[in-house]
């Protein structure tokens, strides 16, 4: 089987990608950033705003439209309201990343097998499919990043077809830029032009100098027409924006420069193996291709400084530094595949025993953890459960068998359908670990509104999973701490628990205050109160 789908390395890529991520599409459950970012592209369709894109009425302009345009689309084909229709373009993307990192292997000169590995590093490393469900939108910025680089490497590295390899670069780069601002262009194109002309040099540059020139002028307009768009035709609320994020860098989430020192360990289950990769005076002299190596770990080593530089950092943002890293990686497993069952030091083995010994221990403790975890919802997802803990504990029985005997290629295989066994049958099982006995969707307040002729307002800025939830828009009437009270005789009001107090002062003894309803979206027994809200119907006396 194994031999069969190397020989097809695409459809083995599309198949683990689309199995772990597939099922997750259609969990109902929402993060912050995927509630703003699928509001956008509701207005989109439902308001027409493709231009001028908001976030319940109100402009945002923080990240650029492509991801929303494209996910807007989907939303189109597959409906609106849809979370699998909405998700799907960011998982194509992870798709298509591993694609990009498949061809730019091969144009490295490295083999076949290790060209697919590489790319099955890279989609199963934790973050990269992690961050389509925390912040989506980066994974289209780095992806079009990536083809953007492939066909730029092509382009400094072989004579024929300049034009056209400079253009393609170009319109990915673009697309990344529309994507998410210069983000990928400092952490990734920049680090790849750095390693670049450290290890390969920069050949033959007269002949390719005008290409160059053109192509730094269309990405810079595919990728900022839309930025001078909204700084002429909405200049007061940019600014206001652009402000803001600028401030963020410099004062928001600050961390010290030594953060990212250990971020090897976001590749997950392939932090040891990583982080063996990138021991230079071990491994060079193990790699045969050494200047693809030098390539890869060099890459990385200046994205990780880049993206320490800047003084804002989330674990989020070294999705960059990833990518190259599943690259290296690549080289260390590259060589245990073909050295593992003979190697010459004893010690060499030491990692490789307890990196994928303890891999297969956590594989056979999944069915355990799980029925630890599920208590009362065990009987409801039964058939879940069964599945990802036969496969969890086959896999870990064989991962075990195999380490033993030294069959590495069968334990790296085995690794990756773990990572594709959790993401195909555990997440599932997400959905009865909610312990919130008291939640309430928002949506069913529009029943009411509509039974009572009422409009509803917010008290302060609506949590953007409510928002989501509502499926509407609900206007602010609580500006610079006094209330803008709506001339109708009857509306809603949304109210948290801290303001209530403050709102009848301000409604003084003319209106009448009567809860209707608590909506509560946390899904966990940790509750947070940025999702619970208070539903009032307030009436004139």
């Amino acid at each position: 089987m194994i031999k069969i789908l190397e020989k097809y390395p695409l459809a083995l890529l599309s198949i683990v990608v689309l199995s772990m991520l597939l099922v997750h599409l259609d969990v109902p459950n929402i993060t912050i950033m995927e509630a703003r970012n699928f509001i956008t592209a509701h207005e989109m369709v439902k308001d027409n705003h493709w231009l001028l894109t908001t976030m319940n009425g109100e402009a945002r302009y923080q990240k650029p439209p492509l991801p929303t345009w494209l996910t807007a689309i989907s939303g189109m084909l597959f409906g609106i309201n849809n979370v699998f229709a909405l998700r799907l373009p960011a998982a194509l993307m992870v798709l298509f990343s591993g694609i990009c990192i498949y061809f730019l292997s091969l144009k490295l000169k490295l083999q076949k097998k290790q060209s697919i590995n590489n790319s099955l590093i890279l989609v199963t490393s934790f973050y990269i499919f992690a961050i389509i469900i925390e912040a989506p939108w980066d994974i289209f910025a780095h992806g079009f990043m990536l083809a953007g680089l492939y066909f730029l490497f092509i382009f400094f590295e072989e004579n024929k077809s300049l034009w056209k390899n400079a253009l393609l670069a170009t319109m990915f780069v673009g697309f990344s830029i529309l994507s998410k601002g210069p983000v990928s262009l400092y952490a990734l194109f920049l680090p790849f032009l750095i390693s670049y002309g450290m290890v390969f040099k920069f050949k033959d540059m007269k002949t390719r100098f005008i290409p160059i020139l053109a192509l730094i002028i269309l990405f810079l307009v595919i990728g900022g027409w839309w930025f001078l768009y909204v700084r002429l035709v909405d200049p007061e609320a940019f600014l206001e924006i652009a402000t803001k994020e600028t401030e963020n860098w410099s004062s928001y989430n600050i961390k010290p420069f030594y953060y990212y020192w250990n971020f090897f360990i976001q590749s997950g289950l392939w932090a040891i193996p990583a982080f063996i990769s990138l021991l230079y005076p071990y491994l060079i002299k193990r790699v045969e291709n050494k200047k693809a190596y030098q390539f890869s770990f060099w890459w990385t080593i200046a994205a990780v400084i880049l993206l320490s530089v800047i003084p804002e950092k989330k674990a989020r943002y070294l999705v960059p530094a990833l990518i190259p890293l599943a690259i290296n990686t690549g080289f260390y497993i590259q060589y245990l595949l073909t050295n593992f069952s003979n190697l010459k030091r004893k010690t060499e083995a030491i990692p490789v025993y307890f990196n994928f010994g303890l891999i297969a221990l956590i594989s056979i403790s999944v069915p355990f953890a799980l029925f630890f975890l599920l208590k009362d919802g065990f009987h409801q997802h039964l058939i879940s459960y069964l599945l990802t803990s036969a496969t969890t504990l086959l896999i870990g029985v064989f991962l075990l068998k195999n380490l033993y005997a030294k069959k590495f290629q069968s334990v790296f295989y085995l690794t990756v359908l773990f990572v594709v066994s959790l993401g195909a049958f555990g997440l599932p099982l997400s959905e009865s670990l909610n312990k919130n006995t008291t939640f309430e969707s928002i949506n069913s307040l529009h029943q009411f509104e509509k039974s009572n002729k009422i409009i509803t307002y917010s008290i302060g800025e609506t949590a953007p999973e409510l928002l989501w939830d509502y499926k509407g828009i609900l206007k602010d009437i609580y500006k610079n701490e006094s209330l803008e009270i709506p001339s109708e005789s009857n509306f809603g009001l949304l109210v948290t628990n801290d303001d209530k107090e403050n709102i009848e002062s301000q409604l003084n003894q003319d209106y009448n205050m009567k809860l209707i309803e608590t909506y509560d979206l946390n899904v966990g027994s940790k509750k947070k109160e940025r999702l619970i809200r208070k539903f009032y119907l307030v009436s004139k006396k």
